[in-house]
C-alpha cells in the first residue's frame, strides 16, 4: 500500500505537539513537526487555558505540513486532557477561556452538590470517580457563582471538541471526552437527562455524541486559505488522552491491566460494559468510554505530578536537576524508608510538594525525608504501592489474577519506578511505547481510514513498530514492599 500519513496534535498539561504518524502497511513511525508550550495563565484570580494560543499552535502544525513533503497528509486527530471546556453563544463565538480543572474554584463544590442528588446516586448512573474537577461540579460551581454566563451560552464543548469546532465549525461532542465528564449514563454512552433534571443543567447547552473513528469534517476554507492547501479531514480520535494512549497498549488478547503513566497515572483494564457496584463504588474506580465503545475501568492516580512538581521547586531554589539524577538519587536511598498517600490532598495543587511530603511524613509519624534521593524514593516507592492496591482492586472486581501489567506512555521512560511497580505488584511489567497518546491517536486515524483493520491488528502493529521493555519482579525487593504494604494501606 502507498504511505498513508497523518496529523495527531497531542495537548498535555504543560506542552503540545504536532506528529506526524506514517504507516506503510507493516509498522508505524512518527515524527514531531511542531512542539509548544500550553501552559495556563492566571487572570484576574481565574487558573485558564489560553486556548487561542494554543490554537495557534495547532495551525502552525499544520502550516508545517502545508510546507513540506507531509502536505498530503490524510487526516488531523486532536486528543487532549479530560473535564475542561469552553463556552459559545449562539453566534458560534467563545464566551471566556476555559478554566483549568487545577483551579480553585471547585473546592468542597461535591459536598454542596451532594445536598441536591446523592453521591451514590450520581455514580450509579455514571459510574464515575469522583474527583473536585469534573465538569459536573464545574457546571455546578458555574451555575452557582456566574448564572449569566450559563444564560449566554448556547453550546458547551469540551477541549478536543473545541479546538475541532475551531477548524472545522463543526460542533459535536466525541465519547471518550464527553465520558470524562460525569454527566453521561455509562450504560447508554449518552448524556443523563436524569443529571440535567436534578442540576438543572440546560441541555441546549450538549451536543450529539460522536464515537472514535467517525470524521467531523475538513477543515475551513479559510484556514485552508490561511494555512496552505491540505485536503485532510477533521477526526474523531479517541479524544481523551488516556483513552488514546489505551489504544496503543500492546497487550496480547484481552486480559490485561494498564497504566497510562504520565502527570497522572490512570490505571485500569479495557471492559465491554461498565462495573457499577457497591464494590467499584467503594473502591472508587471509573467508567470511561473508550474506542469501539468499551469502557475504561481504571483509577485515577496521581502520577509523575508529585516528582515534576518537586523538581520545579527545587529549580525554583536554584538546583536544576535532571530526571536521570533523580532516579538515580532514589535508586542510591533505602527503599520504602517512608511512604505517602499519593493521592492525598496535600500533592493536587501546585508549590513547594517537598516541603508537604515531610510533613506529610512527620505528621503520619514516619521518617522525615531530608534529602533529594529520599524524597523521591519517597514518591516511587508510593505510586508503586497505589499501582499494588489498584491491581488488587482490579482482580478483586473482576474475580480472577491478571497475569501482567502493561505501562505505556512518558512514565516508561522512568526505569526504576517501572521496576518498582513489578517488585511491589509481584508480576512482570511491559513498558512501552513512550509515545502511547501520539501512537492511539494515529492508530484511530489509521483505522477510520481502513489501512488498519481493527484493534487486534493495531496491536500487533504497534508491538511490531516500537520497543517494549520487560521487567520482572525481584524476590528481595517483593518482600520489602510486601512488608511496606501493610504500612501504606493505613495511608489511604
Amino acid at each position: 500500500m502507498a504511505e498513508l500519513k497523518m496529523l495527531a496534535i497531542d495537548l498535555g498539561a504543560s506542552s503540545g505537539r504536532g506528529i506526524i504518524g506514517k504507516f506503510d502497511g507493516e509498522k508505524l513511525t512518527l515524527e514531531e513537526n511542531h512542539r509548544f508550550a500550553s501552559e495556563p495563565v492566571t487572570t484576574a484570580g481565574s487558573f485558564n487555558w489560553d486556548i487561542l494560543r494554543i490554537f495557534h499552535e495547532i495551525k502552525q502544525a499544520i502550516n508545517k505540513c502545508a510546507l513540506s513533503d507531509d502536505k498530503d497528509i490524510k487526516s488531523i486527530g486532536i486528543d487532549t486532557w479530560g473535564v475542561d471546556y469552553g463556552l459559545l453563544d449562539k453566534h458560534g463565538k467563545l464566551l471566556t477561556n476555559p478554566v483549568h480543572y487545577r483551579d480553585d474554584r471547585t473546592i468542597g463544590a461535591q459536598e454542596e452538590a451532594f445536598k441536591t442528588f446523592s453521591k451514590k446516586d450520581i455514580y450509579d448512573i455514571t459510574g464515575i470517580q469522583f474527583m473536585n474537577f469534573n465538569t459536573l461540579f464545574q457546571l455546578f460551581v458555574e451555575m452557582r457563582d456566574n448564572p449569566e454566563l450559563l444564560a449566554a451560552a448556547d453550546k458547551l464543548l469540551f477541549i478536543p471538541d473545541l479546538l475541532n469546532y475551531f477548524l472545522t465549525g463543526v460542533k459535536q461532542t466525541e465519547y471518550t471526552i464527553a465520558s470524562t465528564g460525569q454527566l453521561l449514563d455509562a450504560k447508554t454512552r449518552d448524556w443523563s437527562k436524569t443529571l440535567f433534571d436534578k442540576f438543572g443543567i440546560p441541555s441546549r447547552l450538549f451536543t450529539d455524541i460522536k464515537m472514535p473513528g467517525s470524521i467531523v469534517g475538513p477543515l475551513l476554507p479559510s484556514l485552508k486559505e490561511e494555512l496552505g492547501d491540505i485536503n485532510a479531514n477533521v477526526i474523531n480520535v479517541a479524544a481523551h488522552d488516556t483513552a488514546s494512549a489505551v489504544v496503543a497498549v500492546p497487550a496480547k488478547g484481552e486480559d490485561f491491566v494498564y497504566i497510562s503513566s504520565g502527570t497522572w497515572s490512570l490505571m485500569g483494564t479495557e471492559i465491554k460494559e461498565p462495573i457499577i457496584t457497591s464494590d467499584s463504588y467503594a473502591y472508587d474506580f471509573t467508567n470511561e468510554g473508550g474506542y469501539g465503545r468499551t469502557i475504561r475501568f481504571l483509577k485515577n492516580i496521581m502520577g509523575l505530578w508529585i516528582e515534576q512538581e518537586s523538581r520545579r521547586q527545587w529549580i525554583r531554589e536554584g538546583k536544576k536537576y535532571t530526571f536521570d539524577e533523580l532516579s538515580n538519587m532514589a535508586m542510591a536511598s533505602e527503599p520504602c524508608r517512608s511512604l505517602i498517600n499519593p493521592d492525598a490532598p496535600d500533592f493536587v495543587a501546585p508549590g513547594n510538594i517537598p516541603k508537604r511530603i515531610q510533613e506529610y511524613c512527620a505528621r503520619t509519624g514516619q521518617p522525615v525525608p531530608e534529602t533529594v534521593g529520599q524524597i523521591i524514593r519517597t514518591i516511587f516507592d508510593s505510586l508503586a504501592l497505589r499501582y499494588r492496591w489498584a491491581v488488587e482492586a482490579i482482580d478483586d472486581m473482576k474475580g480472577k489474577k491478571t497475569p501482567f501489567i502493561n505501562i505505556v506512555g512518558g512514565g516508561t521512560k522512568e526505569g526504576p519506578l517501572c521496576q518498582f511497580c513489578a517488585d511491589a505488584c509481584n508480576r512482570p511489567v511491559y513498558a512501552g511505547p513512550v509515545e502511547a497518546t501520539a501512537i492511539g491517536n494515529i492508530t484511530v486515524q489509521a483505522i477510520a481510514a481502513g489501512a488498519i483493520k481493527d484493534m487486534a491488528e493495531a496491536r500487533h502493529v504497534i508491538r511490531n513498530s516500537f520497543e517494549i521493555k520487560h521487567y520482572e519482579p525481584r524476590a528481595e525487593s517483593t518482600a520489602i514492599f510486601d512488608e511496606a504494604y501493610e504500612r501504606f494501606k493505613k495511608l489511604i
